[in-house]
């Protein structure tokens, strides 16, 4: 056990390869996804197929929190809870097969991991467009703003949009943003929240089902993805299906799901972020505009019959079945 530390990737490894000790399963392959640890790498070794996806490498969450921390404490605790990246570089360079979410993390992962981008395929997450669909039975709230964060993540950038809600208020008083995420009661986002009084325009929801969380898209003019960095972005990916236009930073794999389908802005931009917002709240054939193209590019690109047809030649590729230069990917 590791003091401060997070053991379950040391852990599960050690579980897995007592797991094929004893029961000795005949799996056609192993699909590992993200744990990198020791155990996947010796079942490898044993001559096991293995297939292993990396969504993004976690060295990025660990350099956006530490330039969050606000003392040296905080800092020797998110080192001490992300010392399980020590084991990943080791494991990482030595798996055959490795499979990302996106062109973005591809290099991103092959330059934390020191390897070559050609070791990774990519296959984009998929998105059940049957679940995650427009209703256009529903009403829209002109002045709703909708996002996905965790409250007190820096990671998923929050505080940049309540920054930017703020701006636009006196402009728009009717304004309302809609957050699926939990507030943390001591967190840094509620203490920012009471400086920049817009208490009264906020609203949290958290543990609802997916039915609901569409009925909260459909009831929403537009979606807000304001993180620093995304491996993909399924926030982005499922408003989208949905059929609502979205304002989205250009952090990592963003540009790469939206496409030419919503406004992307910089990084870290509260201005950037308002002016966008403002941008559509007054422009109601651009905000249908967008949600028709953001729907059809999801449903082209990246539903789940294609996540899945991709996948399934990325199997066939490590049974021996095809060849690996064979696998095409969306990039």
């Amino acid at each position: 056990m590791l003091t401060g530390g997070f053991p379950e990737p040391y852990t599960f490894g050690r579980r897995l390869v007592q797991y094929f000790e004893k029961e000795k399963p005949d799996y056609d392959i192993v699909h590992d996804n993200q744990s990198l640890c020791y155990g996947v790498l010796q079942l490898q070794e044993k001559g096991i197929p293995v297939i292993t996806t990396i969504h993004h490498p976690i060295t990025s969450d660990l350099e956006i929190a530490l330039k969050n921390a606000d003392n040296w404490k905080s800092r020797l605790l998110i080192r001490r809870w992300h010392s399980f990246l020590g084991m990943q570089k080791k494991v990482v360079p030595r798996l055959d097969r490795l499979v990302t979410v996106s062109s973005a993390s591809r290099k991103d992962i092959a330059r934390a991991f020191k390897i070559e981008t050609s070791k990774i395929s990519v296959v984009h997450n998929g998105i059940d467009t049957k679940v995650f669909r427009p209703l256009p039975e529903v009403e829209r709230n002109p002045f709703r703003v909708m996002v996905t964060a965790s409250a007190d993540a820096p990671l998923k950038g929050l505080n940049y949009l309540l920054e930017a809600v703020a701006a636009l208020i006196p402009e728009y008083p009717e304004l309302e943003l809609l957050v699926l995420g939990k507030l943390k009661e001591d967190g840094a986002t509620k203490k920012l929240i009471a400086r920049l009084k817009i208490g009264k325009h906020l609203r949290f929801v958290s543990g609802i089902k997916t039915e609901a969380i569409v009925k909260l898209y459909a009831e929403a003019s537009l979606v807000v993805v304001p993180s620093i960095y995304e491996g993909f972005g399924l926030p982005a990916a499922e408003a989208m299906a949905c059929g609502l236009p979205v304002i989205s930073t250009d952090g990592g794999a963003l540009p790469e799901v939206v496409g030419n389908c919503g406004i992307i802005v910089p990084t870290r931009n509260a201005k950037a972020i308002a002016s966008a917002i403002k941008e559509l709240l007054g422009d109601t054939d651009k905000q249908d505009q967008l949600g028709r193209r953001a729907r059809a590019r999801i449903v082209e690109l990246f539903s789940w019959k294609i996540a899945a047809r991709n996948m399934v030649e990325l199997y066939s590729c490590r049974t021996g079945v095809k060849k690996a230069n064979d696998v095409v990917t969306d990039d």
